[in-house]
């Protein structure tokens, strides 16, 4: 291990969280066992070497099912309420284990501490919502045409939900779907990103805690380790009815085909493209914390980073003097140190495809207003940080079009009403989150209507970066239209049954049907 892992407590991280060997391997949460290749884990902070865990192979990936499926039957018979309870103590636990968890986040994936800190926030603030759910699972009833009947629909859990998670937020999304999973009374097999392996495995020996002291199967909560191919047993597998991915569109495509073709259900958060908007009547401090957080914030590898910043022409030198402002202090280093502001990014293939869309954007005709660049030397070693950057540019350049997981922010411009605005935020394949920066009651208006933003998350002065727990999240177009975290989310991970009751003695049909014997 190098120095950094050394100074901040690497070691000792691993120990608190059950990952006791360096070279520790495990493919499930139900024993340790695998026979597949060995997947290391890489620091992009220091370039250390974390640990290494093993990939699991088919064999193992039978083993891992039949034991879902059989906890399936037992918990889908527990009453809900108790399902809360296990997850409210899996809450519990988390708040106990929230900084090293919050750290190893940060280490293994390279977003600040306090982001590792709010992510694991996040996994609790989902736990306390679906322990309030658990009470409120709640059908309709429906009068009958019928006399003497009665219509009801009721939710059922649909069986074994497989979760595929990116690895920028390389825990929350997981405890997304899976708290509302669990009170639904579903159980989980979870495949973290193969860039972050071993946070993967913290949370499951946390799991395994709670399950352990409540006597309940191993299998609640199950864990696979590996790439790609191995996130291909379960969507094609027909004993996981639901399959919820994250993370590129091109992945996203490929689930939903294959997921599809036998006719189970996919929920998926894919990319996004996010704009804010500024208006003449924008409030320019709050506009330049908010895009300078968004943009360069997880050094611009959240999907709802902010990608684009469309400025009204009045103002759009004041905009670009307080944000090229804003950039020269901003620090890039070691993201445990809470002086920073901008860390790492994930692996030197990263860096690759920044310096690349960076080479395009001026060949496509942008203006670099603040320059990017790989930086080197003392604390760099990694070779994955990168100078957040921005460029004048239009929508309509091809790069704009894309997604790039990197802190680049294109500049662009309008002029005219916030219709105009509106349009170039709308065109582009993603629609994730959006913003408009405006202290214009009726702009704002405009904005929200159905003839304004096409995106899943719509704000008003706020960013696009971030998202609270008791909103659903997600977003429309190629950003695949899946919802996680609150409001009805929980939905897509239950089946709806519609029960007709007769309490006479006589069978009426329908609509008045006469059909004597």
């Amino acid at each position: 291990m190098a120095e950094t892992a050394a100074v901040f407590g690497v070691h000792e991280t691993l120990k608190t969280l059950g990952i006791k060997e360096i070279n520790h391997g495990t493919s499930t949460g139900i024993e340790n066992f695998g026979s597949g290749e060995a997947i290391a884990s890489y620091s992009p902070v220091d370039g250390s070497l974390i640990g290494k865990v093993i990939a699991t192979s088919k064999e193992d990936y039978e083993k891992v099912i039949n034991a879902a499926a059989s906890a399936f039957k037992k918990w889908r018979s527990t009453p809900a309420p108790q399902r809360g309870e296990m997850v409210r103590q899996f809450g519990e636990k988390l708040r106990e284990f929230k900084e090293p968890l919050g750290k190893l986040v940060s280490y293994e994936m390279g977003k600040s501490y306090q982001e590792g800190l709010g992510e694991v926030q996040e996994m609790i603030d989902i736990c306390d919502f679906a322990v309030g759910l658990s009470r409120q699972l709640h059908g309709l009833t429906m009068h009958s045409e019928r006399p003497g009947h009665r219509m009801y629909e009721q939710y059922h859990p649909l069986g074994i939900v497989g979760v595929i998670s990116a690895f920028n937020f390389p825990v929350a999304v997981w405890a997304w779907n899976t708290a509302l999973a669990w009170v639904c009374g579903d159980v989980c097999v979870w495949k973290p990103s193969e860039k972050t392996p071993l946070c993967g495995i913290a949370c499951q020996n946390i799991m395994a805690e709670v399950l352990k002291k409540n006597n309940l199967p191993e299998g609640i909560s199950c864990l696979i380790n590996g790439d790609y191919h191995v996130g291909e047993f379960m969507t094609h597998d027909k004993r996981i009815p639901l399959v919820s991915a994250t993370g590129s569109i091109r992945m996203g495509k490929v689930v939903a085909q294959t997921v599809a073709a036998r006719l189970g259900k996919s929920l998926l958060e894919l990319g996004g493209n996010n704009a804010i908007i500024v208006t003449p009547d924008a409030d320019v401090k709050m506009t330049v914390i908010g895009a300078v957080f968004g943009a360069v914030g997880t050094a611009g590898q959240r999907c709802t980073s902010t990608r684009r910043l469309i400025v009204h022409e009045s103002i759009y030198d004041t905009v670009k003097n307080a944000l090229v402002d804003a950039y020269q202090q901003l620090k890039i280093g070691n993201p445990l140190d809470e002086n920073n502001h901008v860390g790492p990014l994930i692996d030197t293939d990263a860096v690759t495809l920044y310096e690349k869309a960076l080479q395009q954007a001026e060949y496509q005709g942008g203006h670099v207003l603040v320059q990017g660049g790989v930086l080197s030397g003392e604390g760099y070693e990694s070779g994955c940080y990168v100078k957040p950057a921005i460029v004048e540019a239009k929508n309509s350049f091809e790069i704009v079009q894309e997604e790039t997981f990197a802190p680049i922010l294109y500049l662009l411009k309008y002029s005219g009403e916030v219709e105009n605005a509106i349009s170039q935020q709308n065109d582009v394949v993603q629609g994730l989150s959006s913003a408009i920066m405006t202290n214009n009651l009726k702009e704002a208006e405009r904005f929200l209507s159905a003839a304004g933003s096409d995106c899943g998350i719509a704000n008003v002065n706020i960013g696009t970066s971030g998202a609270e727990i008791g909103g659903a999240f997600g977003g429309e177009k190629e950003t695949g239209g899946g919802r996680e975290s609150g409001s009805d989310a929980w939905k897509v991970y239950m089946r709806r049954q519609t029960n007709t009751i007769n309490y006479t003695d006589q069978l009426p049909l329908a609509q008045g049907i006469k059909f004597d014997l």
